[in-house]
């Protein structure tokens, strides 16, 4: 059912339309600046400690995209209130160590995606946590380099016809809506407006590899080790996004990358999230407030 096949045009294709996409791409997360505090991460289950350091920069990389606002992202070690697509408050859900390891219940452990684990051992064995580079870039990267060596062959050979359009192979699809490639026209509108805005992970659900995560069930301990996420900083502008908008009009903020675990207090509420990324904001967890929109999809290949 699955058979080897060489995907380094795949691959090119991938960058050709990364690059092409310079005009209107808006995920804004070039590794070329660092926030003065950061998190160490102690182990699983122990509290992140907030110390802090000056500033650094890493090398800038060949191609730059312009909406870095990284000074934005602060980590405050303070009781945090997201805003949940359903007006749900989730910090009544994490008051109390019960109710946290009631909605860890949730999650299937037995179920196990090769995929998955594959992507978490080799972050966690690589020398290079921190490649720099494009968000969009690492985590595609991190993610086929794992299918590969699970399957023996790229992921775009397993998509299904069924994602194709009229205009739009099914690799096409599978790569506009993993950049988030937004557009005024109907091309983007023709593509499902279920997974637009997504990215990472509405292109892999849209492909059936996947399953789709919010914000509430991500901060209610849903995700799986090896998850890949999307993420935007305002509500609007996921919106706009999704429903197709010339972003030279606007200056949207978004990250993409990759759910290792889940950060707990001493009485293992939710507080963080550790993450993979090229470097941007890996080093520490995220917390709530530094996104108002949060999309993640657990792997099932």
């Amino acid at each position: 059912m699955r058979s080897p096949k060489n995907s380094a045009k795949n691959a090119m294709v991938f960058r050709t339309l990364l690059i092409s996409a310079a005009g209107f791409l808006f995920i804004g997360c070039n590794s070329t600046k660092r926030i003065a505090q950061e998190t160490m991460l102690l182990g699983p289950g122990e509290r992140a400690i907030p110390t802090t350091r000056g500033q650094s920069s890493t090398g800038t990389t060949a191609y730059t995209y312009d909406f870095d606002d990284h000074d934005f992202i602060r980590l405050e070690p303070v009781p945090i209130k997201p805003i949940l697509p359903n007006g749900e408050n989730i910090a009544e859900q994490l008051e109390t160590a019960t109710e946290a390891i009631e909605v860890s219940a949730l999650v299937d452990s037995d179920f196990k995606s090769p995929v998955a684990d594959k992507i978490v051992e080799n972050y966690l064995n690589s020398d290079n946590k921190e490649p720099e580079g494009h968000c969009l870039e690492v985590s595609r990267s991190r993610f086929e380099k794992a299918y590969k060596e699970v399957y023996g062959h790229s992921p775009y050979q397993d998509l299904p016809d069924s994602m194709a359009t009229q205009k739009f192979t099914p690799k096409r699809v599978f790569d506009l809506l993993y950049v988030s490639a937004s557009k005024t026209d109907q091309d983007w509108r023709s593509l499902p407006e279920k997974y637009r805005g997504k990215g990472n992970a509405g292109a892999i659900a849209y492909a059936g590899m996947g399953t789709l995560v919010d914000s509430s069930g991500i901060w209610s301990g849903q995700l799986r080790p090896g998850a890949l996420m999307q993420v935007w900083r305002f509500k609007e502008d996921y919106e706009r996004v999704a429903e197709g908008v010339d972003v030279k009009k606007i200056d949207p903020y978004g990250h993409s990358f990759i759910f290792i675990s889940y950060v707990r207090d001493e009485k293992n509420a939710i507080v963080g999230l550790k993450i993979a990324d090229q470097g941007f904001q890996s080093y520490r967890p995220l917390i709530p407030r530094d996104y108002e929109v949060w999309w993640g999809v657990n792997l099932t290949i």
